[in-house]
């Protein structure tokens, strides 16, 4: 039988094995338990990227033929209803033969959802497990895509102290130190695509890999993405890019980044220049903030943001701090948009109608 108890601790394995899985790229990361009607485990399955098996197909793999039927299925993400590169994990279980499906989470995508449906049509019940804030906590970053059908955003800039990002002359390496620029890289590994706006190709020609190791590996490599309307000459660094340039105009910024979507990039690393972190902000698709501060003072015109649409001081991008942590010697400082605040109405200075 299996007890609440047994349950939970099936749902808590699951979620720990899911976090072995790759964290980039378009697919979640999911675990899976398999218990034999007893509550002892027959098998475990996680997601291993874009591609590959599913969990509950991975879990499944490791069983004989017949072997789960009867069998409780514990996933932390409610199983997939779609024939992608795989097949859909709902009909697996069906064909497995298991007799109950508990999932932490249900799929909000509009393609792979309703696998809970498809399982109780079936006559296996489905039904959402213990754990669901956990699960939540774990997928936050895709399960925000999968609703909103676009990647992630991440805009970032290095600035000194008095918000510069480069000096008059247009000179900017190297406003912040090694460490921090060692993060950044990390940071761009850490995202399926790096973008940057035409005019910074044209002045800095940048390589836009990621360059280093992370735990004795060599750091996976973004996609470049280039905004704007001028061609990317033939020499630029970006054509020796490991990955293959994507161009996109910039004009519609919604139906672009829908576009980066459907290629299945999940995530973009925003990293210049002044126009294109603007052009984010000021749309309102800059999820995360990364700036990185220098100790160092510049002055003159090259600020780090340009218009950003703020006629009026109660326009203002309000902000959350997230993180901030010490590189070196510069700063690094994540920051999130602040949920809107209540405005304090204004005191009325009128005497009240009917009041003496």
């Amino acid at each position: 039988m299996i007890t609440p108890d047994i349950l939970d601790a099936a749902m808590a394995r699951a979620l720990d094995i899911a976090t072995r899985g790759p964290e980039g790229g378009p697919n979640p990361r999911v675990g899976c338990v398999i218990l034999s009607p007893d509550g002892h485990t027959l098998a475990e399955g996680w997601h291993r990227g874009a591609g590959t098996a599913h969990a509950e197909v991975d879990a499944l793999s490791h069983l004989a033929p017949g072997e789960a039927r009867g069998a409780t299925a514990v996933v932390t993400l409610e199983p997939c209803n779609h024939t992608g590169r795989t097949g859909p994990c709902a009909q697996a279980l069906i064909a497995a033969g298991v007799a109950e499906v508990y999932f932490a989470v249900p799929d909000p995508g509009a393609v792979s959802s309703h696998g809970a449906q498809t399982l109780i049509d079936a006559g296996i019940p489905a039904q959402l497990g213990p754990r669901r804030e956990e699960a939540e906590e774990l997928l936050a970053d895709w399960l925000r895509e999968a609703r909103r059908g676009r990647p992630t955003v991440t805009v970032k800039w290095a600035t000194s102290l008095d918000g510069r990002a480069a000096a008059a002359d247009g000179t900017s390496q190297w406003i912040t130190g090694p460490d921090a620029r060692a993060d950044v890289h990390l940071e761009r590994s850490r995202h399926d695509a790096i973008a940057v706006g035409t005019g910074t190709v044209l002045a800095d020609d940048p390589a836009l890999t990621a360059r280093g190791e992370e735990n004795g590996a060599p750091l996976s490599q973004p996609v470049p993405v280039v905004f704007g309307h001028r061609e990317v000459p033939a020499d630029a660094a970006l054509r020796r890019h490991p990955r293959e340039l994507i161009t996109l105009s910039g004009d519609d910024l919604a139906a672009d980044l829908e576009k980066l979507w459907k290629l299945g990039i999940r995530s973009v690393f925003v990293e210049g220049g002044p126009s294109l972190a603007s052009s984010f902000i000021r749309a309102g698709f800059a999820d995360r903030i990364l700036v990185y501060i220098a100790p160092t003072l510049i002055g003159g015109p090259k600020l780090a943001l340009t218009d950003l649409g703020v006629g009026t001081i109660t326009d203002q991008h309000r902000l959350s701090i997230t993180d901030v942590r010490h590189l070196g010697s510069d700063l690094r400082l994540t920051a999130e948009p602040a949920p809107p605040q209540p405005q304090d109405p204004t005191p009325s200075t009128q005497p009240t109608p009917g009041a003496n």
